[in-house]
């Protein structure tokens, strides 16, 4: 029989004589408990929300992985490679690739009768993945792109459309400048979407490949690069180290150098940004992990002192110190379950609450998120429950010392 386990249980159910000093230094210790663990779960589904939601946005704009000609990756230039459909099949066939796609960019300028505003025009085929723009699809629809006619359909951002005040079915100009002159292209607004990241808002707006192909004066296999979608993000390096391998330095019949980057690379001040919220999350680990402890340290202090003819009486009995200590560090592992408990259902409900209502509004502009995004992790509940009562366990082993230093001869005077 585990007596230390038996004693303690008694202890913990034994309303009746707590003293009124150590029932409230209980229920502050399982509040502290609770309050940290709680804390602690809602900033971790909170970071992983939002940095997901974030690398999901600026994935949906550039991909996983971009294969261009190198110096459009390195210096940014216009410079075309060819992607046809042995291309293409070759991307398609690398191990953790799941989709890719092909694209061409084109700086114009997109005029209306009392504004114009300088945006790029990406151009996409009909393998083009929607799935993204679908999601943030405001109004209208996105249109069937083609790599063999031009639809004179564009899709554009809600921060465009408000600019130049267009709804869809809205009718509008297109100038395009470069070494053969000025070149005008009409469009008609088939939907606007909206994201709500601005620095992609601002400008990407979508036309069929063929158009922005022609526009550049390419040839038709000719386009900017191919986007890859992999399967797991993150297996990214992985599968960055394959493409590297197989086609990075080879050049196509034109005389162009293939190269790639990850979107990692393509925009390092976002992801630079969003590793930055990993840090502030173990700084607010790293203070509730203390919070608990001290709240369990002062509850268990206060209980051993009100506890001292009870330890003096087992003393004489003939209970050796380990087994006295044993008890009480039961007796504290009952409390930190109970705070562990009300912890979990807490921050559960909280982030259950914002998952479903987006109560928390934040500022599109400065967040890029409309409310604050969620995302529950079993795997890291779970180890923050077990660090949690692992830490607040062993800081208790050195209060518990004091139990040795309580001798029953002189327990047994007070009464």
């Amino acid at each position: 029989m585990n007596v230390p386990y038996f004693l303690a249980r008694r202890i913990y159910a034994d309303n009746d004589n707590q003293k009124k000093v150590s029932r409230p230094a209980v229920r502050i210790a399982i509040i502290g408990v609770a309050v940290g663990l709680a804390v602690m779960i809602v900033s971790v589904c909170v970071v992983l929300g939002f940095k997901h939601a974030i690398r999901d946005k600026v994935v949906g704009f550039g991909s996983h992985i971009q294969v261009a000609e190198f110096s459009m990756l390195q210096q940014g230039t216009d410079s075309p490679i060819e992607v046809d459909d042995s291309v293409m099949n070759v991307l398609q066939h690398i191990e953790g690739v799941k989709h890719v796609q092909r694209f061409a960019m084109k700086q114009g300028i997109l005029k209306t009768d009392s504004d114009f505003l300088g945006v790029a025009f990406k151009g996409v085929g009909p393998e083009f993945d929607a799935t993204f723009i679908q999601q943030h699809l405001l109004e209208g629809v996105v249109p069937k792109f083609s790599d063999k006619s031009s639809g004179n359909k564009i899709l554009v951002s809600k921060v465009m459309a408000d600019k130049l005040k267009l709804t869809c079915g809205s009718r509008i100009f297109a100038y395009f400048i470069d070494d053969s002159g000025v070149r005008t292209r009409r469009f008609t607004i088939a939907g606007i979407y909206q994201t709500n990241l601005t620095q992609y808002d601002n400008v990407m707006c979508y036309v069929d490949l063929y158009t922005a192909v022609k526009l550049n004066g390419w040839q038709e296999d000719m386009a900017s690069g191919a986007e890859l979608q992999v399967d797991h993000f993150d297996k990214l390096d992985e599968v960055e180290n394959r493409v590297v391998k197989l086609v990075n330095r080879t050049t196509d019949k034109y005389g162009n150098t293939y190269s790639s980057k990850t979107i990692k690379e393509l925009s390092p001040q976002i992801f630079s940004w969003l590793d930055l919220l990993d840090l502030n999350v173990w700084i607010i680990l790293i203070i509730m992990m203390a919070v608990a402890a001290v709240t369990m340290i002062s509850g268990l202090l206060i209980i051993i002192l009100e506890r001292t003819q009870m330890i003096g009486l087992m003393k004489a009995l003939g209970a050796r110190n380990p087994m006295v200590r044993h008890t009480f560090m039961w007796f504290a592992a009952f409390i930190i379950g109970r705070g562990l408990l009300w912890g979990n259902m807490i921050a559960l409900a909280l982030v259950a609450l914002q998952y479903f209502t987006g109560i928390v509004k934040l500022d599109p502009a400065t967040y890029y998120v409309s409310s604050v995004p969620v995302e529950v992790n079993v795997l890291f509940v779970v180890l923050l429950n077990i660090g949690t009562l692992l830490i607040s366990l062993l800081v208790l082993i050195g209060p518990s010392f004091l139990i040795s230093h309580i001798h029953p001869a002189k327990t047994m005077t007070y009464e």
